[in-house]
Parts: C-alpha cells; structure tokens; sequence
C-alpha cells in the first residue's frame, strides 16, 4: 500500500488569481495534511498587533522590548482568538505537534512564558487564527491552479522580512511570482 501525499511542512503560495482577501498573495505553513484535510498559518500578514500587546492581554510580564515588539500574524480566517506558535524544537511544552525536525507548532500558554522570560525558542512567529480545509478542499483547490506548493524552508519563515516571503517562497519553487498569470489554462 503506498503512503498518500501530504503537503506537511510546505509552503503554499497564493497564485495572482487567487481573490480572497484573506489570502491574496499569501503564504500558508501547511503545519498539518493528511486525509481528513489541511491545516495551516499564513506567515506574510502582520496584524497591527505587537507580542507586547498579547502578554499584556494573558497578564505574561516581559522585560524585552526586541521579544515585545514582535509582530503577531493573521494565521487565517478559522478561530481568530486561538495562538500558535511556529518555532524551532527547543523544549516539552504542554501542547506542540512537531511538523519536522526543524519546525513544531505549539499553542499553550507556557511557550509565551518561557519567549517573555527569554528561556524560549531563538525563533518564533506567533499568529493568531488559522487556515483550514475539510477532506479533498485543498486538493481541489490546488487543481484549480488557486495554489502551488513547495518544501518549506525555516529561512523564509523565520529570517525573511515579511514583504518578501511571498516572492520568496515562490522561487524556491524556481518561480518568479512576477510572471505569473491568473488565466492558466486559457488560448
């Protein structure tokens, strides 16, 4: 019996024609894929919200300006109010699924401890929300040429600036988003 394809721990990048707001030009962590569905975060869209502003809110104290002015992203449309945290494996937390050696997804408390306290992952993005797909949406969304995917690569998600993972991303595909058109398909 074969191993069915998942897209666990890759990129994917929103093609020039694909027009929902929530994802115009966006690149999604897939974090999860298997054949109940997908699950994922966008990476490229900062809220106007600092990590600063979230340990305020939890009642976290933290001395760090550089850890309290980090950005929090939009990490999709579903549960708005729920955080994850991507960042590389660095201790046991109550609640984390590993995606790949280099890259886990926690979403408890403890983690936001541990970065306010400086004993946290070196790298992290905190995002609130998450984009998710049921059995065969994301599948289907791929063959309407609405996405396309690559391995992920912890560079992109934890060293590119914001404005540039979407190009990013792209190329590591050897695409340039640039001369992408939004009607594949047509003479």
């Amino acid at each position: 019996m074969t191993k069915p394809l998942t897209l666990r721990n890759h990129f994917l990048i929103a093609m020039p024609n694909l027009a929902d707001s929530h994802f115009f030009h966006a690149v999604i962590y897939l974090c999860e894929h298997n054949r109940d569905g997908a699950m994922g975060l966008v990476i490229n869209r900062p809220l106007d919200l600092s990590l600063g502003e979230v340990f305020s809110q939890m009642a976290i104290d933290c001395g760090q300006d550089a850890v309290a002015s980090q950005p929090i992203y939009f990490g999709g449309p579903v549960e708005n109010e729920r955080g994850f945290v991507v960042h590389r494996p660095h201790a046991d937390w109550e609640s984390t699924l590993l995606v790949s050696a280099d890259i886990a997804v926690t979403s408890s408390r403890d983690i936001l401890v541990a970065i306010a306290s400086g004993s946290g992952p070196e790298e992290s993005l905190v995002a609130l929300g998450y984009a998710g797909w049921s059995d065969g949406q994301l599948e289907q969304e791929l063959v309407d040429n609405a996405w396309f995917s690559v391995p992920a690569d912890r560079r992109i998600l934890f060293e590119t600036p914001i404005a540039d993972r979407w190009q990013a991303a792209a190329e590591l595909g050897g695409i340039d988003p640039n001369l992408l058109s939004g009607e594949i398909g047509h003479a």
